[in-house]
C-alpha cells in the first residue's frame, strides 16, 4: 500500500515593526534612498543612520561644505559602496549584498528636526529549480502509469518553491531567514496532458523550470518507500 506522510516544518520570519518606506532590491544592484528634497538648505545638516544601533554612515553639513561617508561602520559592510548626492542629500548604496538589509534612518536638522525611515530588503539572486526523476518514491499500485518527480533548489533563503499545474498551485514550501535546500515532490501520469512547472520565487523575482514528461519521466516507478512531503507553516 502507498502511504503519504506529511511533516510540518515551522518557519518563523522576522517581522520588523518599524513604520517607513519599504524598498526592495536584487543583490548586486544599487538602491537610492531619497530625501524628497530638490536642494539642501544652507542651514541644514543631514545624517544617515543604519541598524538598531543607529550607526552613522553618512553626513552632510551644507554650510561647512562637509559631505562625508563612514564606510567602516558597522563591520565595514558599506566600504566603497556609499554615494551622497550633494544637491538633494539622497544616499545611494551600490553593489548591494544581503548584509545591507535593514532599517535606515534619515535625520534633517535645521530650524526643525525631521526624520524618515526606510526598510530595505536585499534579496539574493535565485537559482533555477532542478527537476529529477524520483523513482524510489512511487506508488506500487500505479507504478506502470505514474511518474514520481522531485523539484529541488540549493542554499536559498527568503523564497518559496511551488509546483504549478497551469496557473494553479499544487503544493509549496517556504524558507525564511535560513539558507537551506528545498525539495518538493510531484506524481503525475505518463499520459497527463496538463502543463506543469516548478517555480522558485521571492517578492521581486522568480525562476521557473517547466516539466517535460517525455524528458523527465524516463524511469519506471519502483519500490514502496513512503513519500514524504515537507510543508512550511507560518
Amino acid at each position: 500500500m502507498f502511504h503519504v506522510f506529511v511533516l510540518f516544518s515551522l518557519c518563523f520570519c522576522r517581522l520588523i515593526g518599524v513604520f517607513g518606506d519599504s524598498v526592495s532590491v536584487m543583490e548586486g544592484d544599487s538602491v537610492t534612498l531619497n530625501t524628497d528634497d530638490t536642494e539642501i538648505h544652507e542651514d541644514e545638516d543631514i545624517l544617515w543612520k543604519y541598524g538598531a544601533e543607529n550607526s552613522l554612515i553618512a553626513k552632510i553639513k551644507k554650510k561647512k561644505q562637509i559631505f562625508s561617508t563612514y564606510d567602516d561602520v558597522p563591520d565595514g559592510i558599506f566600504r566603497d559602496r556609499l554615494k551622497l548626492d550633494d544637491q538633494t542629500g539622497s544616499l545611494t548604496i551600490t553593489h548591494t549584498t544581503t548584509e545591507h538589509t535593514g532599517v535606515y534612518k534619515l535625520e534633517i536638522r535645521g530650524v526643525n528636526l525631521t526624520s524618515k525611515t526606510f526598510n530595505v530588503s536585499v534579496y539574493a539572486r535565485l537559482p533555477v529549480p532542478v527537476i529529477i526523476s524520483n523513482s524510489s518514491h512511487c506508488s506500487s499500485s500505479s507504478s506502470s502509469s505514474n511518474c514520481s518527480l522531485l523539484c529541488s533548489v540549493y542554499n536559498v533563503s527568503g523564497a518559496t518553491l511551488s509546483w504549478y499545474a497551469g496557473m494553479s498551485v499544487l503544493s509549496s514550501i517556504s524558507v525564511c531567514d535560513l539558507s537551506i535546500s528545498l525539495s518538493l515532490p510531484l506524481e503525475v501520469e505518463y499520459q497527463d496532458k496538463n502543463t506543469y512547472s516548478c517555480v522558485l520565487n521571492n517578492p521581486i523575482s522568480n525562476q521557473t523550470t517547466h516539466l517535460d514528461i517525455n524528458t523527465h519521466c524516463r524511469h519506471t516507478c519502483a519500490g514502496t518507500a513512503p513519500l514524504i512531503i515537507y510543508v512550511c507553516v507560518y
